[in-house]
């Protein structure tokens, strides 16, 4: 856990480093993911795939713009097996915080409008008191900013008590970040093997907390569950578990999956093709 929570002094909130991340009714443990192999990729110009678009924050009220991705500008190439969109252009992944930059609140774009007064007394008192803005400089968001915004709205999610699914959402794309960089690297650049190294274990503790995450959500919560129907959840918690090793938890939900009534035949085939990774590892 500390892995995740390690940096929050650097935004003025260190407090929070000892919070539990997931309320457990039934605690759950994971072990490792397969490594992904790094692909050296042919970058464009971000810039022109951006726009700054205006929120207003639902914590202080104050206006301000984010970068956003233009839709349709983009096009996916590939879908990872945890249901990562790759996109040729840019990794939209980067952009799907929502922050003020005047109090600290943040979010996800789904979950940023949805808050309750005990939740924004909350995130006033423990983030927007200890928050240092560390603006962003450049056209386009860094790994390294993007992965600031992430761990905000990470902050902000534990403060505000918010459903194990939206914790577990955002270590998911944290995740997914952290991939979409390691992705990016250049082999032939000096410290290649330490970075990627570095960045397969954050990955790692983040698709288990992810995992753990759901697993808990799935017990407790109503569907839709961040968006997703029960089918589909169960598939993510499949995916989720193959990849950190769980084969216990991935096989059942597998099985699960492949004798469902209510499963269309495009997560059917999916799942299968989850049941030969795990014949093969």
């Amino acid at each position: 856990m500390a892995g995740i929570f390690s940096g929050f002094d650097k935004l003025g909130l260190g407090n929070l480093g000892k919070e539990e991340l997931f309320e457990d009714p039934k605690k759950k443990v994971v072990e490792v993911k397969k490594d992904s192999q790094p692909k050296k990729l042919q970058l464009v110009n971000e810039e022109d795939y951006l726009f700054d678009k205006k929120y207003k924050c639902p914590v202080c009220e104050s206006d301000f713009e984010a970068k956003t991705v233009r839709t349709g500008k983009v096009r996916m190439k590939n879908v990872d097996i945890d249901l990562r969109p790759d996109y040729d252009e840019l990794d939209q992944n980067k952009y799907d915080v929502i922050a003020c930059p005047a109090c600290g609140y943040a979010a996800l774009g789904r979950y940023f409008p949805t808050l309750n007064k005990y939740q924004i007394d909350d995130i006033r008192v423990k983030i927007c008191m200890n928050y240092k803005h560390e603006p962003n400089r450049e056209p386009v968001y860094s790994y390294e900013y993007a992965r600031r915004l992430y761990q905000l709205a990470l902050a902000n999610a534990v403060v505000k008590k918010a459903k194990n699914s939206e914790k577990a959402y955002i270590c998911m794309k944290t995740a997914w970040v952290i991939r979409g960089e390691t992705q990016r690297l250049d082999p032939d650049e000096e410290g290649y093997e330490a970075k990627k190294k570095e960045n397969d274990a954050q990955e790692k503790e983040l698709l288990e907390n992810a995992l753990n995450g759901f697993i808990m959500a799935r017990q407790s919560e109503e569907f839709p569950i961040a968006g997703m129907d029960s089918t589909t959840l169960d598939y993510l918690i499949a995916a989720l578990a193959v990849e950190t090793g769980q084969r216990e938890i991935a096989s059942k939900m597998i099985s699960d999956i492949l004798v469902s009534r209510t499963a269309n035949s495009r997560i059917k085939d999916k799942a299968r093709f989850l049941k030969e990774m795990l014949a093969e590892g």
